[in-house]
């Protein structure tokens, strides 16, 4: 449900900016610009700071938010992140379904970023520390996927909304965001806290072997027991404020991949097409039913490839993935932008065929997405902390996250404005740049128990001339082939 109601939001806004009665209540001047001016160019008809304020208010809130999450999940544990990040999207579901004014709107836009805040500080760590090692990959995943199934139900309910006559539809769109919500608050209340926190905060020990032994469904836990009270221990012993313990030489991988992972993650220009796909589909020339239509289809691939990662992450590893999506993601990009350039004027449509081509290439864009940096954006920070910067450091990426997602979101209408077609080369470049980044300087992790991450540093190429054997955040010596197939005995034997 943390993904549902996050997926759920950044599919909900780019079907109701696009509904013609949201448009004409809200943004008149939008409105009138679509239906009436003639002179103005299709990739400018879209172009409102006001419009984009309104779907990128809540990664602000969201960006401040972590930093409380932070604090809430380090000194209250998980659980209690995960209930005050539900009942605030609550709220903000609630306010944006009755909304009367354009203040109200994004007042009740900003509530859902507080809820969304707290939501994705907490539950991929909640994922992270709970999954056995082996299966870690495919159940952190899990959460994107759950993003995925959000964003396909935001645009199936945009679809039937817009139809209503009355024109209340977008109402129904914006306030449906409570029922995961509603879900997530409740069903967090049964929740336990994850073995990590209930030995950060409570040190009992007995209690933590118990909930090891029941979520692992095996009384033999005593390795994996050990591990998690060592690195308490550690991270007990050493300076209290995670925020400047991290910027120490010995984490500086970790901080690296905390800024760059969910940077890169941004400006692959998937938010552009999770937020304005039913505008750019409107832009090429299709109509308001079919520019939805073909955001279902696309969101349904997302899915799908986000459920094969989750399938293979495991088995091939997170390496492979990021560099196949990358591939695929850039080829598509290309396409895409060539075939506006060439065919798509500021006035008019394009062919037929054109559109078709362009959706489907899209949809591989998607695909590339959802099986490499849509999950692994996700897991990999969060796999990647040692327990005493873990909160922190999962702070930093959420922060970063939604810092981007905000000026991508705020900048991408002006952008199309004046960039054209050549908005997809731009974000093509980048996916350049972060496919030859995790090439050179991301170490494997898979099938590596999470108190025992600090290894891979050591054994890369680069980073261990930075990190110091031993130091905190580094375990002993493992074999250089772990990561590249070493099993979870090896660890318990060692």
């Amino acid at each position: 449900m943390g993904g549902v109601i996050f997926g759920y939001d950044i599919g909900i806004s780019g079907g109701v900016t696009s509904m013609e009665p949201f448009l004409e209540k809200f943004f008149h001047q939008v409105y009138t610009k679509m239906k009436q001016d003639t002179e103005v160019s299709n990739y400018c008809k879209f172009d409102s700071q006001l419009l984009t304020s309104f779907t990128s208010s809540l990664y602000v809130a969201g960006l401040v938010a972590s930093f409380f999450a932070s604090w809430l999940t380090k000194s209250r544990g998980r659980k209690p992140s995960i209930l005050l990040g539900g009942g605030a999207f609550l709220a903000g579901a609630a306010l944006g379904g009755a909304a009367s004014n354009v203040y109200m709107l994004i007042f009740g836009r900003v509530l859902l970023g507080v809820g969304v805040g707290f939501a994705n500080q907490a539950v991929p760590l909640y994922l992270s520390e709970m999954a056995p090692p082996r299966y870690r990959g495919a159940i952190n995943n899990g959460f994107q996927l759950s993003v995925g199934i959000g964003v396909l139900a935001a645009n199936l309910i945009n679809f039937g909304t817009e139809k209503i006559r009355s024109g209340y539809g977008w109402r129904i769109s914006l306030s449906m965001a409570a029922v995961p919500a509603a879900i997530l608050t409740v069903g967090a209340i049964f929740l336990p806290e994850t073995p990590s926190s209930l030995i950060q905060l409570t040190n009992d020990k007995d209690r933590a072997r118990r909930l090891l032994q029941r979520v692992r469904g095996t009384s033999e836990v005593q390795s994996e027991l050990a591990d998690l009270i060592e690195a308490s221990e550690l991270s007990k012993s050493i300076d209290h404020n995670p925020f400047r313990k991290i910027l120490e030489a010995n984490y500086r991988p970790q901080l690296v991949m905390a800024v760059a992972i969910p940077f890169f993650q941004q400006v692959t220009g998937i938010n552009v097409i999770a937020f304005y796909a039913p505008l750019l589909f409107r832009t090429i020339g299709m109509g308001e039913s079919a520019s939805l239509m073909s955001a279902i289809l696309t969101g349904a691939v997302g899915i799908a490839t986000t459920f094969l990662s989750m399938v293979i992450v495991d088995r091939v590893g997170r390496r492979p993935l990021f560099l196949v999506g990358g591939v695929l993601m850039l080829v598509s990009q290309v396409l895409v932008g060539a075939i506006m350039a060439a065919e798509l004027g500021d006035h008019g449509g394009i062919g037929k065929r054109y559109a078709v081509a362009v959706i489907v290439l899209i949809g591989f864009y998607v695909a590339g997405f959802g099986v490499s940096w849509g999950p692994l954006g996700w897991l990999v920070p969060s796999e990647i902390f040692p327990l005493e910067i873990r909160s922190a450091g999962q702070s930093i990426v959420v922060a970063v996250s939604f810092l981007f997602t905000f000026v991508v979101a705020q900048t991408f209408l002006s952008m199309l404005c004046h960039l054209k077609a050549g908005i997809f080369f731009f974000f093509g470049g980048w996916v350049v740049v972060m496919t030859v980044f995790v090439y050179l300087l991301l170490p494997e992790t898979k099938g590596l128990p999470i108190e025992k991450m600090g290894d891979v540093w050591r054994e890369h190429w680069f980073w261990n001339r930075v990190v110091v054997v031993g130091g905190p955040g580094v375990g002993e010596h493992l074999p250089a082939k772990f990561g590249e197939g070493g099993s979870q005995s090896s660890v318990v034997d060692l």
